[in-house]
């Protein structure tokens, strides 16, 4: 199993969060974005970076993606990609997108694009807060300890 990190949008706590895990638990992580990220120097953690555009991150996770993989992403079309792929989704927040809710919450996503791109403004996520950091280390760890 390696772990993907959708990296352009993904708190910084999440990420040095899953640094440690790497190198503890020996698992290869890769964060994915275009645009160069600085991250430890360790033989178990890597970066990809793609060339700009609308979800050119996501596609490159997609096609390196193997059965049983955790991508870590709030994007939920990428979120969904994963799952058909057999691969394992976890929000920074601490959601696990599984096959029983992933298609609800395609549902809301489109719903709130045609909001947006009709000029109905719906705001953003809430800030993100030391309680998600922490759900999303106790669903990480959960789900790494089923892995084991």
């Amino acid at each position: 199993m390696k772990i993907w990190i959708d990296a352009d949008a993904c708190p910084k706590p999440i990420k040095e969060l899953l640094y440690r895990v790497a190198e503890r638990k020996q698992i290869i992580l890769t964060l994915v974005a275009n645009r160069s990220l600085g991250h430890p120097t360790s033989m178990w953690i890597r970066s990809i970076q793609v060339g700009s555009g609308a979800d050119v991150a996501d596609q490159e996770i997609v096609r390196l993606l193997e059965v049983g993989d955790l991508v870590v992403t709030a994007d939920i079309p990428l979120a969904a990609e994963t799952i058909t792929k057999g691969g394992h989704a976890l929000d920074p927040r601490g959601i696990f997108f599984s096959e029983d809710n992933i298609r609800e919450r395609l549902s809301v996503r489109n719903f709130m694009d045609d909001l947006r791109s009709n000029g109905v403004e719906t705001g953003g996520p809430a800030a993100y807060s030391p309680k998600d950091k922490q759900k999303f280390a106790n669903e990480l760890d959960r789900f790494l300890t089923r892995q084991r």
